[in-house]
């Protein structure tokens, strides 16, 4: 710890450095992770890497399905020049003003605003400033989050376009009440771990053969929530789901999710005709940027018992102001790299507390489970103190690439202990894996 600053002396170091690998994955070998609109996703991270002047480094990603990682990873490479150059500890003394910095550049903004690849660029980056402060800290990010008070929080986010939704005062305001029992819920979640669901057992391009084998698995293996891909054929859908719903019984819970195939018309009557199967929400029935759709289709299907989920491709903490204020949505998803990173998730989190809607976060990918587990460690820890009708995404794909690969206990995330948000790959797979130079990609290309 300085004594002038009072910040450890790990943050007073520069950063000299930020690298950007393309890393990708051929999952569409096997249809992991397909669904009605993405059907041969290729899952892919544009990777970075923070150097400090000390041999401390950062590690962060964001997500996406192969084509167009190369957009990203040069929109990243704009970035850097934002951030080379200054100590971990004046941006976090200043993490609002950062924020803007990287999303509201004069010029580059005009890419988004707030939205799109340069969003995606801009959470890799600020997800490797997270890491590097945790470490720095010697803390895991949630603990990091945790630990501070609520001034700090609140001093990470920007308020720019949502004060009619939650102001600063409010916000603090729900992260005062929150202390009291932030220590009994920790401790719950070291001993219990989070709730989670699976969405591995029925991608759109699995056959039932192998669905039914993965979904005995999983309920063998303690998984009582499922989620299964729906939207290319109404007929087949309805034959998936009652198959599903037979083999994990009508007591546990099935969620569908139709990727934003239909329109709002068609997604009230094919989401009404799969009904008899109890899922508890559709997820992404039609266009992520509709949120008066989202709103006719949640207020259709109520009667129904089954409520809206989305957020995996909502652009930003606005859109997220107009679906909680429209009553669009009855579950947020919030994304790690979709939203600008932490800091704005952060907004979320506390928009969704104060509209009382429970937050599900998207997981699954490259390195999304890893990252989006922290956030709701937090969320119940210093937000939510709630688990009712909470739970986070995980998928069983490519953790083993991770130097922290999450820890499921009981179909429960266990928080992570090592430092850091979890972003960091082993350097044999970002090297094996990198597009188009890696070894698996240079093998594939040559068949």
């Amino acid at each position: 710890m300085d004594a002038k600053t009072g910040f450890c002396t790990n943050m007073l170091h520069k950063i000299i450095n930020l690298t950007v690998k393309d890393v990708r994955f051929p999952t569409s070998l096997e249809k992991h992770g397909s669904d009605a609109m993405h059907t041969d996703p290729d899952y892919s991270v544009a990777y970075v890497v923070i150097d400090t002047d000390v041999g401390m480094k950062g590690f962060g990603l964001t997500f996406t399905l192969g084509k167009g990682t190369d957009i990203v990873v040069s929109a990243v490479k704009i970035l850097a020049g934002l951030v080379v150059g200054k100590s971990l500890q004046e941006i976090v003394s200043d993490f609002r003003g950062f924020y803007r910095l990287l999303s509201n550049d004069g010029q580059m903004r005009w890419l988004g605003p707030e939205k799109g690849v340069i969003h995606l660029a801009t959470a890799a980056v600020l997800n490797a400033v997270w890491d590097l402060w945790a470490r720095a800290e010697g803390k895991p990010l949630w603990k990091l989050l945790v630990d501070m008070d609520p001034e700090q929080i609140v001093s990470c986010m920007d308020f720019k376009y949502i004060t009619d939704a939650l102001t600063e005062e409010e916000a603090l305001d729900i992260l005062r009440k929150a202390q009291e029992g932030k220590q009994q819920r920790e401790d719950q979640m070291l001993k219990e771990g989070y709730p989670a669901y699976t969405t591995s057992c029925a991608w759109f391009g699995y056959s039932d053969q192998q669905l039914k084998q993965l979904c005995t698995d999983a309920l063998n293996s303690g998984w009582t929530k499922f989620k299964v891909k729906v939207g290319a054929d109404v007929e087949d859908d309805r034959r998936r789901c009652r198959l599903i719903r037979q083999i994990i019984g009508p007591d546990n819970t099935l969620m569908i999710d139709a990727n934003q195939k239909w329109d709002v018309a068609e997604a009230i009557s094919w989401v009404s005709s799969l009904a008899e199967f109890k899922p508890l929400w559709i997820e992404e029935p039609t266009s992520p940027d509709d949120i008066l759709g989202h709103a006719t289709i949640s207020k259709a299907l109520a009667p129904l018992g089954i409520g809206v989920a989305t957020g995996e491709q909502c652009q930003n903490r606005v859109m997220f102001k107009q679906l909680l204020q429209a009553s669009a949505l009855q579950f947020v998803q919030i994304d790690s790299c979709r939203l600008g990173s932490v800091n704005e998730n952060l907004a979320v989190l506390l928009m969704a507390h104060k509209f009382q809607v429970p937050v599900c976060p998207h997981a699954g990918g490259v390195g999304l489970c890893e990252l989006v587990q922290h956030l709701s460690l937090f969320d119940y820890i210093s937000v939510s103190q709630s688990l009712s009708n909470r739970m986070c995404e995980y998928t069983d794909h490519l953790h083993e690439h991770f130097t922290s690969p999450v820890v499921i206990e009981n179909a429960h995330y266990m928080p992570p202990k090592d430092p850091g948000y979890s972003t960091e790959m082993l350097e044999s797979s970002v090297q094996t894996h990198q597009y188009p130079e890696g070894e698996v990609w240079k093998r594939l290309m040559d068949k």
